[in-house]
């Protein structure tokens, strides 16, 4: 009998591979090592600079075909000397495996791929496993998981469903999954005026001035009051500058950014309308100059209740004891480019030590993450 692949092991050695955005630090040639070991077949799907993977045990458009997304890029260290261990060692303290990308998202990488090998190899099912690994889930994502799916399109290939092994548990293990995300928008806001003296302001055009109105205004009311399975959405001033060193010199340009994260009420094109007609409607006030640069990172998705998270929940709730609840709180993930392709949920470790100092994992965890993917690999093709 094939010995079972050792999910903590694997976490280990993804750790050691210091595979910050853009680099891939040998991540992708060790996973593609591994799933070719147990069968897969694995095509690189690079672009960009960027390393990514897709690997398929089965035939290509099989009638069932469940799909794994993760990421082996990591998010950079910051002040190592910060750390209590080495942030590329994954060394285990009392139970705990310290690292970078330890949490966020190596481990549920190594657990999905571990139960994916241990799957085929024990019960080979009458479909196909597919694994999906991005080296740019951390940046902009445009030659990550974006780039694996037009791959995808463009040879045939296709998940019937998708499970993301993003950290979603913010307290407990099982206490949390995804069922969708909110949209983000970034807002880069140009106020173009006159430069003056302080003391002669009419005969300046004051672009703070004009800004400031603005921003008042898209500050003023709630842009919703959220919706059956969404918080209201909401919108955040991040920065006002206009480089201005001197007391008595109105400026002749300011600048602001907001950053919006909106629900289902929104989208991304109804958002830009509204900022653009509040804009023009201060600039024409004021006779300043706005000008506005929208980036949209993604829109709000929904992946209902049903088969998916059903087959989620009831995993979850056999190898941990909880309900997980459906939720659509949190940041974007790749899964708003999948929802696209196939109905897509998110479900992985706690989160409480992503992007930190001495980011680290429950070893535990990762045994019991690679059980749940398992029985949801098990009940699936069952």
């Amino acid at each position: 009998m094939t010995q079972a692949l050792d999910p903590v092991d694997l976490t280990a050695r993804l750790i050691r591979c210091p595979s910050v955005t853009p680099a891939d630090g040998g991540a992708i040639p060790l996973l593609a090592e591994v799933l070719a070991l147990a069968g897969f077949d694995c095509k690189r799907v690079d672009r960009g600079g960027i390393a990514n993977l897709y690997a398929r045990w089965g035939k290509a458009g099989a009638n069932k075909a469940f799909g794994f997304n993760g990421h082996t890029d990591v998010v950079p260290v910051g002040d190592a000397k910060a750390w209590t261990h080495d942030p590329f060692g994954a060394e285990i303290v009392d139970g705990m495996m310290y690292g970078r990308g330890a949490c966020d998202m190596k481990s549920g990488v190594a657990a999905f791929v571990a139960a994916a090998v241990d799957f085929v190899r024990e019960t080979p099912p009458d479909g196909s496993v597919i694994i999906a690994i991005t080296g740019d889930e951390e940046a902009d994502g445009v030659d990550g998981t974006m780039a694996i799916l037009d791959w995808m399109a463009f040879n045939g290939e296709r998940m019937t469903h998708c499970l993301v092994g993003e950290p979603t548990c913010p307290f407990e293990m099982g206490d949390m999954m995804k069922i969708g995300r909110r949209g983000s928008l970034t807002v880069d806001i140009t106020a173009t005026g006159v430069q003056g003296h302080s003391a002669y302001p009419h005969r300046a055009k004051n672009p703070l001035s004009a800004l400031v109105k603005l921003l008042a205004k898209l500050d003023a009311e709630p842009l919703d009051r959220g919706t059956q399975h969404f918080d209201p959405s909401t919108l955040a001033i991040t920065t006002v500058d206009c480089g201005n060193p001197a007391g008595n010199v109105i400026p002749a340009r300011a600048t602001a950014r907001i950053n919006i994260r909106f629900n289902d009420t929104h989208s991304g094109d109804t958002l830009s309308r509204w900022l653009r007609s509040e804009a023009e409607a201060v600039a024409e006030a004021t006779g300043v100059q706005i000008d506005l640069k929208i980036s949209i990172a993604g829109e709000s998705f929904l992946t209902p209740p049903g088969e998916l998270s059903d087959l989620i929940s009831r995993a979850v709730q056999a190898e941990t004891g909880r309900k997980p609840q459906a939720s659509t709180s949190g940041g974007t993930s790749d899964a708003r480019f999948i929802k696209d392709h196939c109905p897509v949920v998110e479900f992985g470790l706690v989160g409480k030590t992503m992007h930190q100092v001495d980011e680290r994992v429950e070893v535990a965890h990762i045994h019991q993450l690679k059980a749940i993917y398992g029985r949801i690999l098990q009940d699936y093709f069952a």
